[in-house]
């Protein structure tokens, strides 16, 4: 009999210990490799594996499907939620200002007595735009160029209220001060707060533009999944009618017919997407870019126009040929006139061209009569040519008030027609992300289920 040494079994240093994890591991890989390889040599083997990789592939496509139609259908919100209204609202603060001006010196050529109507324009003016900007501010992170501009005009409007409030004050004391101030306050509307509300429009019209291109890219990588996801399907059809000799499978049919419901909502509902983003873009948001311009203008030229019977030619041109608010209306209005002109070649409808036809008409007659004004002016009759700038009948300011109202009808008409178009360009990917996922779902299980059947066919 034979005895254990004295001390208990062998000692196994520590190199030793080592060098058998690895060899255990090495045959541990190996044990796994040969069962995949024996599985992939058998056909029950090579019915899982098929089984395993369709139904990942059209999980994949599922998934990648869900986030990508989730971003597109984010950024078409965005359009028609924030991006768009930001983009109204900042051209509403520059209308808003424009015309408040226009006000302030309406107001002062009506002389001590101040018209309850124009008076109450203004502050109607002052409070839209104080209101659009505190709406803007809380939408816009404070370190963008947006922010900057927001509280630029938040710091420079009070200036422009005390200005004109100082300028009113002095014209119903009858003192000439008043009109020093009123130019002032022009000159920190026409230089500071205008530009600031321009560069504000530039910036949420840049935000809106990023958005909609966004929302209209084309999922490349969803598509590219779920084209190579029906290959394999077909493929793994066209295998097991191979080997069987039979047409059909319910199973692989079911996963097929999914994957491809999927892959053909996901490309008919980004077309639609993109066709009704475009047209809200190319038609709507193109002509309220345009109509904008246009209502700016004609709002500038009003003030400019009104400034001229203020002033008196005490204000002229940095060369001192001419005096400086004439010379800014005749700016004005060739703006106005060429933004009619591209708004009527945008107008798709009768009515959407016909207001503009009717602003382009009133401004025809605007100038005439502003000629006449001027004329006036010169001869020396002051009170012949404010009759003609500011009276109730046959003035430039009924012309102003047509040109204004039509535009605003312009405006409203294609306003309509973005929200209608952009609305359907985001309901064309509602319900899109979960469908995909659930099709996906249900078509990975019917994939399992279809192979599973010919496992079945083995036992």
């Amino acid at each position: 009999m034979t005895h254990p040494p004295i001390g208990g079994p062998p000692r196994v240093h520590g190199a030793e210990r080592a060098s058998r994890v690895p060899a255990q591991r090495r045959g541990a890989a190996s044990a796994l490799a040969g069962r995949l390889r024996g599985a992939a040599t058998t056909e029950p083997g090579r019915l899982r594996l098929v089984g395993a990789v369709l139904a990942l592939l059209v999980v994949a496509f599922g998934a990648v499907t869900a986030v990508e139609a989730s971003g597109r259908a984010a950024a078409a919100d965005d359009v028609v939620r924030r991006s768009q209204p930001l983009s109204a609202d900042a051209a509403a603060v520059y209308r808003s200002l424009a015309d408040a001006d226009t006000m302030a010196a309406s107001g002062f050529l009506a002389g001590t007595q101040e018209p309850e109507n124009v008076r109450a324009q203004y502050e109607k003016d002052i409070e839209n735009a104080s209101r659009l900007l505190v709406k803007a501010a809380a939408n816009t992170e404070a370190g963008t160029s947006a922010g900057r501009e927001i509280r630029t005009m938040n710091e420079l409007l009070p200036v422009y209220t005390g200005l004109v409030e100082r300028a009113r004050a002095n014209n119903r004391l009858g003192l000439p001060l008043g009109g020093a101030y009123l130019r002032y306050a022009n000159q920190k509307m026409s230089g500071e707060l205008l530009p600031a509300a321009e560069r504000l429009y530039t910036a949420e019209t840049g935000r809106l533009d990023a958005d909609q291109s966004d929302a209209r890219q084309w999922p490349l990588v969803a598509l590219a999944a779920g084209i190579l996801a029906l290959a394999v399907l077909a493929w793994a059809q066209r295998r097991d009618y191979r080997r069987t000799n039979r047409v059909f499978s319910g199973g692989l049919l079911a996963a097929t017919a999914a994957t491809a419901a999927v892959l053909v909502w996901l490309a008919v509902g980004q077309t639609l997407a993109r066709t009704e983003l475009h047209d809200a873009m190319a038609n709507g948001q193109a002509s309220l870019d345009v109509l904008n311009d246009a209502r700016i203008a004609s709002l500038k030229a009003r003030a400019n126009e009104n400034l001229t019977l203020v002033a008196r030619g005490a204000v002229l041109t940095e060369d001192g040929s001419a005096d400086q608010y004439q010379s800014d209306y005749t700016a004005d209005m060739d703006t106005l006139r060429t933004e009619l002109g591209r708004a009527g070649k945008l107008a798709d409808d009768d009515a959407g061209s016909t207001p503009v036809a009717t602003a382009a008409g009133s401004v025809t007659e605007w100038q005439k009569r502003h000629t006449d004004a001027r004329r006036t002016d010169d001869s020396g009759d002051y009170e012949g040519a404010l009759a003609l700038v500011i009276g109730a009948k046959d003035s430039t300011g009924e012309c102003f008030s047509k040109v204004d109202a039509a535009l605003e009808t312009a405006l409203a008409h294609e306003q309509r027609q973005f929200d209608a178009a952009a609305g359907k360009g985001r309901g064309a990917l509602d319900g899109l992300p979960v469908g995909a996922g659930v099709l996906a779902a249900l078509g990975a299980i019917a994939a399992i289920t279809g192979t599973g059947r010919r496992l079945g066919e083995y036992r």
